[in-house]
């Protein structure tokens, strides 16, 4: 697979094309990459970084890193993926300049999208466009119920499992691990601090099962309110692990919420507490 951030980088070829943020990469990009490869030519995606909302003023809690994104769209067998700088110039085009810059230079013949596709300045463009110039245009059926945003309210309301059902994969989260308050290991848990960037969603607060470097992991995240905690931590103890992990980058999968986060009587309830959540680690499933 080959990745080039410039539609001039790619030698033009007989391509199938699927265009969009592809934001998780979740259960319906499957079906449209599944699409694109089907045709037998050259299965291309055409994504955006940064998001299209981001640049046009909104905040947006992105489901997966661009480099990830990438990755997981290699794995769904993409030939060839164009990153495209998304800039408010770009969101001017006209559909059919944005054909003319982006399109035609890499030799697409097909384009993979359901009917409502849209593209270009005001969302003008649409599949009858494309048909119109000369593209045999594709549709792919919506996989029912899934859908970046709902993945998103899932993850807000801590229903990992949900996610997990739309993405096909658990929910990860990434960073580089961090110093923290190293308590943890005074309490005989050390836990690894993971900075996550800021733009990537974060579930709601509580205690998580998941799985970090192929051990089962107890996540924390929160504020620790035992402690009296303000900033937003995510804290994972790998069980069985006797590394060193700081300064690494690490992707944490979520499986499991397993409470709310919550302030004890005493300390030793805490610990015994995280002992509970440790075993109920031990039992969770990967959904």
């Amino acid at each position: 697979m080959s990745v080039v951030r410039d539609p001039r980088a790619l030698s033009p070829a007989d391509r199938a094309v699927a265009v969009g943020t592809f934001d998780g990469v979740h259960r319906g990009h499957h079906a449209v990459v599944d699409a694109a490869r089907a045709t037998g030519l050259r299965a291309t995606v055409v994504t955006f970084h940064p998001h299209p909302r981001e640049v046009l003023g909104y905040e947006v809690q992105l489901l997966t890193t661009l480099e990830r994104r990438l990755e997981l769209l290699g794995e769904l067998g993409a030939d060839d993926i164009v990153v495209v700088e998304f800039t408010m110039e770009l969101s001017r085009l006209s559909p059919e300049e944005f054909v003319d810059a982006v399109l035609t230079p890499i030799g697409t013949r097909s384009i993979v999208a359901g009917e409502s596709f849209r593209f270009g300045r005001a969302r003008s463009g649409d599949v009858q466009l494309l048909r119109r110039l000369g593209f045999d245009v594709l549709p792919v059926p919506i996989v029912e119920g899934v859908s970046s945003t709902s993945i998103r309210e899932a993850l807000r309301a801590g229903d990992v499992v949900a996610a997990a059902q739309m993405l096909g994969r658990p929910y990860e989260l990434e960073g580089p691990i961090v110093a923290g308050d190293q308590r943890g290991g005074t309490l005989g848990f050390p836990t690894a601090n993971l900075a996550v960037p800021p733009n990537l969603l974060v579930p709601s607060y509580g205690i998580y099962a998941g799985e970090c470097l192929g051990h089962r992991a107890a996540v924390s995240i929160g504020v620790n309110p035992h402690y009296g905690g303000q900033e937003r931590r995510v804290e994972a103890f790998l069980l069985d692990f006797g590394g060193d992990l700081y300064g690494r980058h690490l992707r944490l999968e979520l499986w499991q919420r397993l409470r709310d986060e919550q302030v004890f009587a005493t300390e030793d309830e805490l610990v015994g507490q995280i002992a509970e959540d440790v075993a109920d680690t031990r039992n969770a499933e990967r959904p």
